[in-house]
């Protein structure tokens, strides 16, 4: 009697779950496919976030590496000065240069630096900022100097553009020229030019072009 009880309650347990299984739709093939779709684009999410975390931190390594570099290769004359405006981003910094000697002595001019983050495989950008009659800089503040150009290579530095700029206002050269109205002087009447760079640096006209005074 025992077990015919036994056998007719497991009976009766296995219809009344058979009649709760079938109360419940099964999911159609397009649900399914959309929790697939959800799980492959959460994974997809979870990996391009973790492979984001890894490119900031390498950016992030990056930048404080040639920051290190920049700071110990800037080895500065006694005529330059930097000047860095964001204490937080080495990378972009001001020159300040007073040549002592030469037809710019005198004279006070600023330059900006940006670092790219492929230093020292390519050269800083460099910007005059401060207006010059010159006929190596443009009144646009392009410097035409061959190391920032095509003859820049690894082993150059920071300091090698610094003191490429230096030697601009000791020796302007004009053969190589990006105003070319200061390029013709220089070449023609060495006195006139004299004249227009301290009439330039002193604040006042050259031509038809206006300088801001930059001297001390």
């Amino acid at each position: 009697m025992i077990k015919l009880f036994s056998l007719k309650q497991q009976k009766k347990d296995e219809v009344a779950v058979g009649a709760s299984s079938a109360g419940k739709s099964k999911p159609t093939a397009a649900q399914l496919r959309l929790t697939k779709g959800k799980l492959l684009l959460t994974d997809k999410f979870n990996l391009v976030a973790c492979g984001f975390s890894r490119i900031k931190k390498a950016v992030f390594e990056s930048v404080f590496t040639i920051s290190i570099l920049v700071l110990a290769m800037i080895l500065l004359p006694k005529t330059c000065k930097t000047e860095f405006p964001d204490p937080n981003n080495l990378l972009k910094f001001k020159l300040i240069i007073s040549p002592d000697e030469g037809y710019y002595v005198g004279g006070v001019f600023t330059f900006s630096f940006t670092v790219g983050l492929s230093y020292p495989h390519e050269a800083p950008k460099v910007k005059c900022e401060t207006k010059v009659y010159h006929p190596n800089i443009d009144l646009e503040g392009n410097v035409c100097l061959n190391i920032l150009r095509e003859d820049w290579k690894p082993v150059l530095t920071i300091n090698s553009v610094i003191y490429g700029i230096q030697y601009l206002f000791l020796e302007p050269n004009p053969e190589d020229p990006l105003n070319k109205e200061a390029a013709e002087v220089l070449s023609t009447n060495r006195r006139q030019f004299a004249q227009n760079v301290v009439r330039s640096m002193r604040g006042g006209y050259v031509g038809s072009v206006y300088f801001e005074r930059c001297l001390k």
